[in-house]
C-alpha cells in the first residue's frame, strides 16, 4: 500500500506540473524515477524493491505492451508502404551498428568476455517507443521522422529478443540452458505476429453483424479489449507480446478509424499510468549500492552507449537519405534505452549466467542515464522545428485557405462499433 501511495503522489504532482514540464527541459518521467529511488532501499527504506522483485518485471512488461499498442495506432499502413526504406534502414544497418558497437566496448572497457559482452549489446541495442514516443507525440516534428522513429521503436524490440534469447542460451553454464532453437524463437515471433493482426480482423469482423456493435460511450473500450485479450493469449501462447502489440495497433488504425480515434484518448491516458507505474519501480531499483557496482569503464560504456554509438550508427544508416541536417541529427540522438532493456535485463539477470549481475548492473546504468538525458531534451529539440511556423515561412506541407465553402456533415452519426456508420454492413461508405 505505501507503493500505492507514493504512486498517487508522485501522479498528483507530476499533473500538477506538467504544464511547467511541456515548456521547458522538466520531465514528469523523471519525477517518478526520482520518486521510486528515494523511498527504496537505498534513501527512505519505504519500499522493498530487488530486481528479482516479480512487480519489475511485470511493470516493465505492461508499460511496454501498452505503448507499443498505442503507437501501432500511429502508423499510417499506406504512408509506410511509400516510405519504408527509412525504417529498413535504420533497422536493417543502424541496428546491428548499435548492437557491434556497444558490444566492443564493453569488452575492451568493461572485460566482459565477448558472449556476455555480445549480449549486453543485444540488450541495449533496441530503442524504446516508450521515451521515443517524447518526440514522436510532438506535431510540430516532421511527420517523416516521427514515422521512422516511431516505426523503428515499435518493431527493433521483437528483432533484438532473437538474440538476446540465443546468447543467454549460450553464455549460460552447462545444463541451464534454456530451450532457444531457432525454430522456437521463430514460432514465437512469427506467432505474435499472428495474433496482432488476426485478433483486431476478427473482432472487426463481429462487430460488423447487425445484432452487434459498441454503445457509442463504451466505442473506447472495444480496442482495449482487444488489448487486454492479446496481452493475455501472447503469455499464454509464448507468442511475442510486443510485436502483437505493435502489429494490432497499427492492423485497428488501418480497419477501424473510428474505433482508433474514439480509443485514442483513454489509450494515451493508459499508456502513460503504465510507463510512470514502471518508472517508479525502476527508480526504486537505482540505490547508491547498483552505482558504486558498476566500474570506471562501465560508465565510460553507458555514456558511450548513448552519446556516440546510437548517434554514429543511425547517422551512417541514413547517409544519402533526403533527410535534411537536421532531422538525421534527431533520430540518431533519439535512440533512447528503456523498458524493452529492462525487462531483456532481467532475463539475462535471472538467467543465471557467471556475469549476469555485472551486466544487469550496466544495462540499468545506461537505462538510468538515457531515461535523464532523453526526456529532459524533447521539448528543446521538437522547439527546432517549429522555428519556421513561428517566423511565418511557407510550409510545403499546408494548404493555402480556399474560399469560403460550407463543409459536408455527415448524414448520421457513427456508431459505437469500429469506426462504420449506420449503414448496413454490405454497403459501401461515402
Amino acid at each position: 500500500m505505501v507503493l500505492v501511495f507514493v504512486f498517487g503522489v508522485a501522479l498528483l504532482v507530476a499533473v500538477l506540473l506538467s504544464g511547467l514540464a511541456a515548456r521547458s527541459v522538466l520531465s514528469t518521467s523523471l519525477l517518478f524515477l526520482a520518486g521510486g529511488a528515494i523511498v527504496s532501499d537505498g534513501f527512505l527504506g519505504l519500499i522493498h524493491i530487488t530486481p528479482e522483485s516479480p512487480i519489475v518485471r511485470v511493470t516493465a512488461d505492461l508499460a511496454l505492451f501498452a505503448v507499443l499498442f498505442t503507437d501501432g495506432m500511429h502508423v499510417s499502413l499506406p504512408s509506410l508502404r511509400r516510405g519504408w526504406r527509412n525504417p529498413a534502414r535504420a533497422l536493417g544497418l543502424g541496428m546491428p551498428l548499435a548492437f557491434l558497437g556497444v558490444a566492443l566496448l564493453t569488452h575492451f572497457l568493461v572485460g566482459l568476455d565477448w558472449t556476455t559482452s555480445f549480449l549486453i549489446g543485444a540488450v541495449l541495442a533496441p530503442t524504446d517507443p516508450v521515451f521515443a514516443s517524447a518526440i514522436v507525440g510532438r506535431k510540430e516534428v516532421p511527420a517523416r521522422l516521427r514515422q521512422l522513429l516511431n516505426v523503428e521503436s515499435g518493431v527493433n524490440d521483437g528483432l533484438a529478443l532473437p538474440f538476446v534469447l540465443v546468447l543467454i542460451a549460450a553464455a549460460a553454464p552447462a545444463g541451464h540452458a534454456e530451450d532457444v532453437g531457432a525454430v522456437s524463437i521463430a514460432t514465437e515471433l512469427l506467432l505474435g505476429l499472428l495474433l496482432g493482426v488476426a485478433l483486431p480482423l476478427l473482432v472487426h469482423r463481429l462487430v460488423r453483424f447487425q445484432l452487434l456493435g459498441a454503445e457509442p460511450k463504451l466505442q473506447p473500450l472495444l480496442p482495449l479489449a482487444v488489448g487486454v485479450v492479446l496481452y493475455g493469449a501472447c503469455h499464454l501462447t509464448h507468442a511475442n507480446p510486443y510485436l502483437a502489440a505493435f502489429s494490432a495497433g497499427a492492423v485497428i488504425a488501418a480497419r477501424a478509424p473510428q474505433a482508433k480515434e474514439a480509443f485514442e484518448p483513454l489509450g494515451e491516458a493508459l499508456a502513460e499510468l503504465a510507463k510512470f507505474a514502471a518508472l517508479l519501480v525502476f527508480g526504486a531499483l537505482l540505490t547508491p549500492q547498483l552505482f558504486g557496482d558498476l566500474s570506471i569503464g562501465g560508465y565510460a560504456v553507458a555514456v558511450l552507449a548513448i552519446l556516440l554509438i546510437r548517434p554514429a550508427s543511425l547517422l551512417v544508416s541514413l547517409a544519402g537519405t533526403d533527410f535534411d541536417r537536421r532531422e538525421k541529427l534527431t533520430a540518431a540522438w533519439f535512440g533512447p534505452k528503456g523498458f524493452a532493456s529492462v525487462v531483456y535485463g532481467l532475463l539475462v539477470l535471472q538467467a543465471g549466467i557467471p556475469q549476469g549481475e555485472e551486466a544487469f548492473t550496466l544495462v540499468a546504468v545506461t537505462i538510468a542515464f538515457s531515461i535523464v538525458a532523453h526526456s529532459s531534451t524533447d521539448v528543446p529539440i521538437a522547439r527546432l522545428f517549429d522555428v519556421e511556423e513561428l517566423i511565418g515561412l511557407p510550409d510545403d506541407a499546408k494548404e493555402p485557405p480556399r474560399a469560403e465553402e460550407p463543409s459536408p456533415q455527415p448524414s448520421t452519426p457513427r456508431n459505437g462499433s469500429t469506426g462504420h456508420s449506420t449503414t448496413k454492413p454490405g454497403e459501401p461508405r461515402n
